[in-house]
This record gives C-alpha cells, sequence and structure tokens, in this order.
C-alpha cells in the first residue's frame, strides 16, 4: 500500500439569533458575548452566528457558525478546534472562516470547561470528555437541516490535532480529518517533551506530584491553575516558548478566555492524559487524513510519527497524506495565512466532503 508525502514549498433559529440543539431539553444556559472579539477581522464572505450543542457527558458547549453567503440546498461542514488551552476566537475561528469561505458550512467550538463553553470544574482537560467534543459537534452539524450528514469532517489545532485524530479513529462520520501543527497531548504528559522523561521513574515523580496537588486541591476546595505562558519570559527561554510568548501574549493572539493567554489549566489536568494511549487506533481510520505540519516546528516528531501509524484504506489509495511546510514554526500554522495552505486545505476537502 502506498502513502502520499506532500512537501510543500435537529436546530432552530431562535429569537436572539442563536442556532441551539433541538433533541435537548436541559441545556446549560451559557454567558456568550454578542460582540465580534475574535483575534481576526470579520469576513464579509461569511455569515456568523453563536451555536450551542450538548455532548454525551451532558456539557453544553459554545460555537461560532460561518456559513458562506447566499448558500442554497445542504453543504459539507467541518468542525474545528484548537490549539490546547486556545478559544474559538482564536486560531479556530482564523480556519473556519476561511474554510467557510471555500464553501464548506464551519463551526469554531470552545472545548469542554472551556472559554464560553460549559462545564465544571473551569480550565480542566480530559482526552476522553475531549474527543467527544468533536464527535459532539458531528452529532450537532449531522442533525442541521442544512448540513449534507454524510460530509462532515474535522479539523484539530496543535493538541486538538492529537485529538482528531482519535475521534476520526472512534467515529466514522468523520469522513476527513486535518490535524494542523499537531501535539501528541498523551506522548506529552508521559514522557515529557522530545521523550526526555520517557521512564517509570520519571512518570512515577511526576504521579506523586500529581496526586499530592489533587489532596491539595480537595482540601482548599478549588482546583490550582497550572500557568499558562508566562507573563515574563526567562532569557533562556527555549525558541518554542518564544514563539508561543509571541502569539499568547500579544496583540497577534492574545484572548482574555484563552487559558494560554493567562493563568492556565487545571494543574492536575496532566493524570488522564499519562496513562491514555491517544494514538493507538490511529491505524485503524478508514476515512482521509491530512497532517499538515511546519519542518521547523518543534512539535514536528509529533506529526511524523502520528502520520507513520496511518495505513491507506483499501480502494482508497492516497487517503493518508502528511504535508510539510518549509520553514514553518508551530505557530506559524496558528494564524499566518499566507503560510498555512489553505489551497491545499480545500482541496483535501473538496476531494472528500464535496
Amino acid at each position: 500500500m502506498r502513502t502520499r508525502l506532500i512537501v510543500f514549498a435537529l436546530a432552530t433559529l431562535s429569537l436572539s439569533g442563536r442556532i441551539t440543539a433541538n433533541a435537548n431539553k436541559n441545556m446549560e444556559e451559557l454567558k456568550m458575548t454578542n460582540e465580534w472579539d475574535k483575534t481576526f477581522p470579520k469576513s464579509d464572505k461569511v455569515d456568523h452566528s453563536k451555536v450551542t450543542f450538548v455532548n454525551r457527558y451532558g456539557i453544553t458547549l459554545a460555537a461560532d457558525m460561518y456559513k458562506p453567503k447566499d448558500a442554497t440546498g445542504k453543504l459539507p461542514a467541518i468542525a474545528v478546534c484548537g490549539p490546547f488551552g486556545a478559544v474559538k476566537e482564536q486560531c479556530a475561528g482564523i480556519y473556519a472562516q476561511t474554510m467557510a469561505e471555500c464553501g464548506f458550512l464551519t463551526i469554531a467550538f470552545d472545548p469542554s470547561f472551556t472559554g464560553e463553553s460549559g462545564g465544571a470544574p473551569r480550565y480542566m482537560t480530559s482526552p476522553d470528555i475531549n474527543t467527544e467534543d468533536f464527535s459532539a459537534a458531528v452529532d450537532f452539524l449531522a442533525a442541521n437541516p442544512t448540513v449534507e450528514p454524510d460530509k462532515i469532517g474535522i479539523i484539530g489545532i496543535c493538541g486538538w490535532g492529537g485529538l482528531a485524530v482519535n475521534a476520526a479513529a472512534s467515529d466514522s462520520r468523520i469522513k476527513a480529518t486535518l490535524a494542523s501543527t499537531m501535539y501528541d497531548m498523551s506522548r506529552v504528559n508521559a514522557n515529557g517533551y522530545f521523550d526526555v522523561d520517557d521512564s517509570a521513574e520519571a512518570r512515577n515523580s511526576l504521579r506523586e506530584k500529581l496526586a499530592a496537588q489533587r489532596t491539595e486541591d480537595y482540601r482548599n476546595g478549588t482546583p490550582k491553575l497550572g500557568g499558562g505562558v508566562p507573563d515574563v519570559l526567562p532569557e533562556d527561554a527555549p525558541k518554542f516558548l518564544r514563539d508561543y510568548y509571541d502569539y499568547y501574549k500579544t496583540k497577534r493572539g492574545y484572548h482574555p478566555r484563552s487559558l494560554n493567554s493567562n493563568g492556565g489549566r487545571n494543574a492536575t489536568s496532566p493524570i488522564p492524559w499519562i496513562n491514555f494511549p491517544l494514538m493507538s487506533r490511529a491505524g485503524e481510520i478508514e476515512n482521509a487524513v491530512m497532517i499538515l505540519h511546519g519542518e521547523k516546528a518543534h512539535s514536528f516528531y509529533f506529526g511524523s510519527d502520528a502520520y507513520k501509524k496511518l495505513t491507506v484504506t483499501p480502494g482508497k489509495d492516497n487517503n493518508k497524506l502528511f504535508m510539510v511546510i518549509p520553514g514553518a514554526s508551530h505557530t506559524d500554522l496558528y494564524d499566518q495565512t499566507k503560510i498555512i495552505p489553505f489551497n491545499e486545505i480545500e482541496k483535501f476537502f473538496d476531494e472528500y466532503l464535496k
């Protein structure tokens, strides 16, 4: 079998104008802003609205919907989330709005416990629940009368790239998946960056610290936050941390609801990721997958190794792709629209969703 390596030089409209899932009668009432508070300009080629839907665990999720102006009939659809610690007003919204300009109905959603979405305690992460968030988005899109239910894809950015691959492995309704500048969050939590702590001794030491933090959190009655990107960079900060700072802590990407811009996620969040084999079923994905990574990204090994796990489905010769962007860093694929290969992304989704 051959794989292809590309190196690249039920919804109703409420009176408020928001779309809510029709099948759920006990949705949490979310407080969502009506203002355009994105980190990117609004396109005049698409219509924007707020929507909500509920995942399998009863958590109500908030999303921005982008629909091509004057679109008629049922459309192919894409759900977008990421990066890990970001909100829909940042990178996910850029991808969603751009793909709507290409003719797709899209939603960029906040994951459980984060942003305008529901769930408590706040700022928690879960490999199971966050994978489910993607499938819940597919539920919502498949039930939307303006969506073609057999033509739904997903885009995951950064840590949500790995979650997107995991969702595609468990949910066959996802016909095409893009993992952009992806992290494998289970691997980085279990092994540290570049696998330098890949030993039982190192993991057990981490488990002890996390267990102690659980006890402290319980006694205090509130979880401790782990800290986002630092307000002041240390002089010896590695380049990837400087890249994160240049995005999350500057006008370019700062958002008041973004965990990475502020206090970070719950400090005990790594607990379930350490034992969760996020990529264990990647080789069983039959539908199309594209992994997109910058050549100079510190995270390149996550995408490269994930791609090696993918297998081409018999009769679908080239439905697994790895696209490498020369000279691009990890965060270049967050928002640098002159670097992100949206033409190639459009071709990928056109092939498998249209």
